[in-house]
């Protein structure tokens, strides 16, 4: 699952593949808005800890992974 985060006054946005469903990543976006918890925590397909604080979210967009093209090919 790609996700993309904004962040307010930050230049670029974070972009993760995590292997939470897109429901998952709903639900902790929605508790980290509703100030069920300071800290939007995601781990990416790596186990990497992705923290960002919920006060500083711009967006946060949910979608699938594009398929990696691999060769020379036109399609």
């Amino acid at each position: 699952m790609e996700v993309k985060i904004g962040v307010q006054h930050a230049p670029r946005e974070i972009v993760l593949e995590s292997g939470q469903s897109a429901e998952e990543v709903e639900r902790v976006v929605a508790e980290a808005l509703a100030g069920k918890s300071q800290l939007l925590s995601l781990v990416d397909e790596h186990g990497r800890k992705i923290l960002v604080p919920a006060d500083r979210l711009a967006y946060v967009e949910i979608g699938e992974p594009a398929p990696r093209k691999v060769g020379f090919g036109a399609l």
